[in-house]
């Protein structure tokens, strides 16, 4: 039985749980469980706590690891002008991706029309979880995202949601290091092993990944019901299908172009995209992933830029689901829009697609905060109807964020000649 040590089949095992867990233990089926003298109700949404605990426990290393990461890769580099230059190539290639991420999802959205002929009723619940949404939406503007990126404290680098202000101070650390020549490699040194303690946590951690996929999927399904993911079908095949069309062509031809085979690469981080599907969070994999890129010839100064800022910048599964969410709710709402109209809607989203990176339900947020800001005619309102599977759609953005952030790190790695074919042939076709 050695394939039950391997951590895919583990994570594997505990998603098809999850999912039967979810439909035969629902909060109206709930069960009594006896233990020793004590007797309580048990449903799947009860597992929730479980999946929770495990991302919160991932989350609180991404910081640290990133900061050490960062400063370790640039300050042993010693050439400010090469991060830089990694830095501009990276932002570049993001943000033609991220452009035909977004104008895929518009062009699919025209050509199938999930929400057309879709009668749209929000429910009370749907209205009052909105209102919540909203109310988060305030805090996705342009100006607030920059001045996000400062934290306010040196330690409030290492709490904040967003990855951004750990990499901001993390780079100003690795310059103040490069400057300061021999006197800086003691505390280079430090930092090498302080990270080597916080891998070594997220291995720990990591074990317990089949129990939290278990959890999170038996309360995806236990508290929306195979009726609401039947009921929205169309534009959650819609999602998946354009999601998997931008991997296998738009990202495929790009590493085709650059040497990589993208079955191979995907192959390599099956454990990551696993992990992905099962907490619907592409954050809980970012500090295996990094390790693993560094591991597969990429060099630590690249993978500590690339990975980091593509989190907040490389975000193409959820640009894909901003343009087909709002088209959708276009559709499903019977609300006209024109050309000039879906181009506004583009150009705007081009910006806030940026804006709500590192916030939970990110997707979503800046969705609202999007047609809250614009005048195309699409009701707010109607993204109601959406809530429900927002978490069935969140796997495909997070999985294929994933894709990418990968990608692009194998990309600037090669372009930058950082990339050690030996250690990666692998990922070479």
């Amino acid at each position: 039985m050695k394939w039950l040590k391997n951590l895919y089949v583990q994570v594997l095992v505990g998603i098809l749980l999850g999912i039967m867990l979810g439909l035969l233990v629902p909060p109206e089926r709930a069960i009594a469980v006896k233990i020793f003298e004590w007797t309580f109700s048990f449903n799947a949404t009860d597992l929730q706590p479980f999946a929770e605990i495990f991302i919160k426990a991932i989350k609180m290393l991404i910081a640290p690891i990133i900061f050490c990461t960062v400063v370790c890769g640039i300050a042993s580099m010693g050439d400010l002008k090469r991060v830089g230059r990694v830095g501009l190539k990276a932002l570049i290639y993001f943000e033609i991706v991220t452009t035909v991420a977004l104008i895929i999802g518009l062009v699919v959205a025209n050509v199938i029309e999930p929400g057309a002929g879709m009668e749209h009723h929000a429910t009370a619940k749907d209205a009052s979880k909105l209102g919540e949404y909203q109310a988060k939406a305030h805090d996705t503007s342009t100006k607030a995202f920059l001045m996000n990126i400062v934290p306010k404290t040196f330690v409030g680098a290492f709490t904040d949601d967003s990855v951004l202000p750990a990499l901001f101070l993390a780079l100003l650390v690795a310059v103040a290091l490069c400057q300061m020549g021999e006197r800086g490699k003691s505390v280079l040194d430090l930092l090498h092993s302080v990270s080597e303690v916080f891998f070594k946590l997220v291995a720990i951690i990591t074990r317990v990944a089949p129990i939290a996929a278990c959890a999170a999927m038996a309360y995806t399904v236990a508290s929306e019901g195979p009726g609401m993911l039947l009921k929205l079908a169309k534009v959650l095949a819609c999602v998946y299908l354009t999601c998997g069309l931008f991997v296998f062509v738009v990202l495929g031809s790009i590493a085709w172009w650059n040497g990589f085979s993208l079955w191979k690469m995907l192959v390599h981080i099956k454990d990551e995209l696993l992990l992905v599907l099962g907490t619907s969070s592409s954050e809980t994999a970012l500090p295996q992933l990094m390790q693993k890129l560094e591991k597969s010839g990429c060099d630590k100064s690249v993978v500590g830029v690339v990975i980091p800022s593509g989190y907040s910048f490389n975000l193409d599964g959820t640009c894909i689901y901003l343009t087909l969410a709002a088209l959708f709710v276009a559709q499903a709402t019977n609300t006209h829009l024109t050309l000039w109209h879906q181009l506004t809607l583009l150009l705007v989203l081009l910006l806030t697609s940026k804006g709500a990176a590192g916030v939970t339900g990110a997707g979503f947020i800046t969705l609202v905060a999007t047609l809250s800001t614009i005048d195309t005619g699409i009701p707010v309102s109607g993204l109601a109807v959406l809530i429900g599977i927002d978490r069935f759609m969140s796997e495909a953005r997070a999985i294929t964020n994933l894709i990418g952030n990968t990608l692009a790190t194998l990309v600037v790695a090669k372009w930058e000649k950082e990339f050690d074919a030996e250690k990666g042939k692998m990922l070479l076709r």
